[in-house]
């Protein structure tokens, strides 16, 4: 019996020095000193108890309300520019909150800081997939990549934790929100150094109201996608529930409060292991999905069976990993089911149905945790990760396999960048026929490209769709038709 050998691609030297600068943007976003004692320093202003629970209503209106129109925006305008705009909002936020002296003024700085995390959602995300969509003609490498990018990030998150204590310790917990000013203030420079993917802006441009139109249309009309919605809406869900009710474990065992720091910042960890791991795994394959989807129950249900405090925190680890590798998956997944023009604003629309479902399920975990215990309510976890495994296994078990290629030619990566220059002029039917010939080679040997004019098919299609005015000649290639 023989052994294929599966040969794996070469990560282009130029996406890695590309995606440097978004990287360390990223990260210095992530440099939010003030987070593990913004609880102190709202009890120090005066914060009381249903002050807390107004100031969270008000962030959590903000943020699903502007999640899709700036999702919208990024693939209409500029992603990176988006980006800037975030960290402009938390740059604001900051400073706001490290001046408040009272209940209404941190209140408007929370809302100010939903709309950093409005503008945050999905973008970065739609970023990485298009660069690796651009330098290498495939999304096969996008896993990789955001997953190494999502390290950054936890690393940042980790650091923040430990250091943002430390630092208040030592001075004072207002002090912390204006030592993190100048890391928002950096990593506004960095955008500016990043070379954003220009894939989005291929497509000829649409009215506002149609573009609108076409990206709810993709979200609510398309199986395939609201499929892989619907699981990275309830990963979102799942995790959130596991960071902000986690906790409560700690405090019903009587944990001592030392262990709390400690606690936090292994969960925050999760968010950089788990990128790590997605690196190094291949979630194209059966097994290790099946893997996922087994152990994310199985660690959601041992919450309900055990009272030990180490086995406790040991099980909301391991779900917190799990569920940021699943992240990653679902992500690549939506994106490679939506055209470039459109995917900010549909990954953006997963974080506005996470919200959605995120209030009514919180709302019965406080109430059946209360009437309960927090170990009964445990079995909302262990429903939702069966949901997530479900919806994570499912496409796997109705495909059919595919036979197994021992090694692949790469596409030239300069003709990949070349392609994507040249597909308005395709679309357009205007190309030399020396042009022209060279694309369609191109095309008949690299897949990755394939599915790219696939999808900007896709979008012709569904604008044709809401009868708008698209090139005539797009329609007469039967290339692009994905047939």
């Amino acid at each position: 019996m023989s052994t294929a050998v599966v040969a794996l691609p070469a990560v282009p030297r130029t996406l890695a020095r590309r995606l440097v600068p978004l990287q360390i943007a990223v990260g210095l976003q992530g440099l939010i000193l003030w987070v593990p004692v913004e609880k102190l320093f709202m009890t120090q202003i005066g914060f009381t108890p249903r002050t807390v629970g107004l100031m969270a209503a008000a962030y959590a209106a903000v943020v699903p309300l502007l999640e899709v129109p700036s999702g919208i925006l990024a693939d209409r305008w500029s992603r990176n520019q988006i980006m800037v705009c975030a960290s402009v909002a938390l740059l604001a936020s900051t400073l706001l909150g490290g001046l408040s002296t009272n209940v209404a003024t941190y209140i408007a700085a929370a809302m100010i800081l939903g709309v950093y995390f409005a503008l945050n959602s999905g973008t970065v995300d739609s970023i990485v997939y298009d660069a690796v969509l651009e330098e290498t003609g495939a999304s096969d490498q996008y896993e990789t990549w955001i997953g190494r990018t999502r390290m950054v990030e936890s690393g940042a998150f980790v650091a923040s934790a430990l250091a943002g204590g430390v630092l208040a310790g030592w001075s004072s917990a207002r002090f912390t929100y204006f030592a993190s000013l100048p890391f928002a203030a950096v990593a506004i420079a960095a955008f500016h150094r990043f070379d954003e993917p220009r894939l989005h802006r291929v497509a000829e441009p649409v009215a506002l109201r149609r573009h609108v139109a076409l990206t709810y249309r993709t979200m609510i009309r398309e199986p395939g996608v609201r499929q892989v919605m619907l699981l990275a809406a309830l990963v979102g869900l799942l995790s959130q529930a596991v960071f902000e009710f986690g906790p409560l474990w700690l405090v019903a065992l009587a944990a001592p409060a030392a262990l709390f720091g400690p606690y936090w910042a292994a969960l925050v960890s999760t968010l950089g292991v788990g990128g790590y791991l997605t690196s190094r795994l291949n979630l194209d394959r059966r097994a290790a999905l099946s893997v996922l989807a087994l152990a994310a129950p199985a660690a959601a249900f041992s919450l309900t069976q055990t009272d030990a405090l180490a086995a406790v925190i040991a099980a909301q680890v391991v779900l917190a990993l799990l569920l940021a590798i699943i992240s990653i998956r679902a992500g690549k997944l939506l994106h490679d089911g939506v055209p470039s023009n459109l995917r900010a604003g549909v990954s953006s629309g997963v974080g506005t149905l996470s919200w959605v479902l995120f209030l009514p399920f919180s709302l019965v975990f406080g109430w059946f945790a209360r009437a309960h215990g927090v170990q009964q309510a445990g079995w909302f976890l262990t429903a939702a990760a069966l949901l997530v495994a479900f919806l994570l296994i499912a496409p796997v078990l109705r495909r059919h396999p595919k036979p197994v290629a021992v090694s692949a030619p790469q596409p030239d990566e300069f003709a990949c960048k070349e392609l994507v220059e040249l597909v308005t002029g395709y679309f357009d039917g205007v190309l030399p026929p020396e042009l022209k010939g060279k694309f369609q080679t191109h095309l008949a040997g690299c897949d990755g490209c394939v599915e790219y004019v696939r999808q900007i098919g896709v979008t012709i299609r569904a604008l044709k769709e809401a009868d708008l005015h698209l090139a005539p000649a797009a329609s007469r290639d039967p290339d692009l038709s994905g047939h």
